[in-house]
């Protein structure tokens, strides 16, 4: 039981530990840390670019493009130092993102295989995916399909999160039981 205890102490530490750690004025707020298995998500929004406010569609897509390019360039010393350093301590790849109006840019992300068994229906929607010109490959495929899931269930997979914690929540207060 402790062992649940102690992994929500270390999400909470890992969280904190990038707050404090993180120049102050890169982002609005605090934020957003995602963290799995194997990868830290950290995202955060860019102040608002409000030189860009007056200006047309097409050139406001271009400014914004800019301001992003703009802070990846100045920031990337600091962010692969910081990514190391989280890197070591928590034992996880770094990944950096940002939001920058309705827009959101990911600068680095990590591509973890993922072994899967699939019967012959499921094979062949992939392969129709393939075929059609949607995806390059089955992997290609699968993540499709993974994302198009997420995309359309974003509520229903929120409250299955939601309720998976407070499984290790309860399961952690649970009796400790000794031998």
């Amino acid at each position: 039981m402790r062992c649940n205890l102690y992994y929500m102490d270390a999400e909470e530490q890992l969280k904190g530990w990038f707050t404090g750690r993180l120049p102050e004025g890169w982002f609005t707020g605090r934020p957003e840390i995602v963290l799995d298995r194997e990868e830290i998500t950290v995202l955060g929004a860019l102040p608002p670019l409000t030189v860009a406010d007056d200006l047309p569609d097409v050139e406001k897509a271009a400014a914004l493009e800019g301001y992003v390019e703009r802070f990846r360039e100045e920031t990337r010393e600091r962010r692969i130092d910081i990514a190391r350093e989280a890197e070591h301590r928590f034992r996880r790849k770094v990944s950096w993102g940002v939001t920058a109006g309705e827009e959101t840019v990911m600068f680095t992300t990590l591509s973890v295989p993922v072994m899967t068994r699939l019967r012959q229906p499921e094979r062949q929607v992939l392969d129709t995916l393939v075929a059609a010109g949607v995806a390059r490959s089955r992997s290609d495929a699968l993540a499709w399909c993974v994302r198009l899931v997420g995309k359309h269930t974003d509520t229903w997979l929120a409250d299955l999160r939601d309720a998976l914690q407070h499984v290790d929540r309860v399961r952690a207060a649970g009796p400790d039981v000794v031998d």
